[in-house]
């Protein structure tokens, strides 16, 4: 992120937090909220994002709760969810946009299209059956649980976006002949970055089959960046 910023003139600010055994988490998680604080009120930071996963202890929706929504550059901001699946947003949040972006470079006619989304949490799929539905997509979301306990339920689906980073979720045996998958799970195993798709299977029957990694990862970062720029105009606006 750093380095996409940089290469397109987008100043890029990094605050590291040291974790000290001997330190209460309480007061890391105030020292965390205390800097989100005072980039809120800096008019020189126009989005502001918090990495995750966060350390064990830390309350990861406080945290994001604090950033000002005017400057949520990931589009996760409770506010900013809300506004999003009122069909009123200020802007995107980045994955679902940059979801989209893939499924529309796969360049195959999307209306009316049947797609699910396999979500470790119903907010996360009700976010992806949004974005989805603008593309007049037929989409619902299920759940990773349900998926493992019934491998038929994708056998009719001819769009699947997947993000439950669960290496080998998803078979070939799974899937309708040419079905468009976009597969945006990560999982660090073995020195090696691993999708929710086991590739050798899936790649005889899908479609279209999004890489991992190099897929879903650097257009979010396209995504993100172009937030913080849409931002940066609200802000002078």
């Amino acid at each position: 992120k750093k380095e996409a910023a940089e290469k397109i003139g987008i100043n890029f600010f990094e605050f590291r937090f040291k974790k000290i055994e001997t330190r209460l988490i309480a007061s890391l998680q105030k020292e965390i909220i205390k800097k989100i604080n005072q980039l809120n009120q800096d008019e020189k930071i126009s989005g502001i994002i918090v990495q995750l996963p966060l350390p064990a202890g830390l309350n990861p929706d406080e945290i994001i709760n604090s950033i000002d929504p005017c400057k949520d550059a990931d589009g996760f901001h409770p506010e900013n969810i809300k506004l999003f699946l009122e069909n009123r947003e200020r802007i995107w949040p980045v994955f679902p946009k940059a979801v989209i972006k893939i499924i529309e470079s796969a360049d195959v006619k999307l209306s009316g299209k049947k797609a699910v989304v396999i979500a470790n949490s119903d907010k996360f799929g009700e976010i992806m059956v949004e974005a989805l539905k603008r593309k007049n997509l037929k989409t619902h979301y299920t759940l990773t649980t349900t998926v493992k306990e019934n491998p038929l339920l994708l056998k009719n689906e001819e769009i699947i976006v997947t993000a439950c980073g669960i290496p080998g979720l998803i078979k070939g045996d799974m899937l309708k002949k040419g079905a468009l998958i976009i597969d945006g799970g990560i999982t660090k195993k073995g020195g090696k970055v691993l999708g929710d798709v086991e590739v050798e299977s899936v790649k005889k029957i899908a479609g279209f089959l999004s890489p991992v990694p190099g897929g879903v990862g650097p257009v979010t970062v396209a995504c993100l960046l172009k937030n913080v720029f849409i931002l940066s105009r609200k802000t002078r606006d």
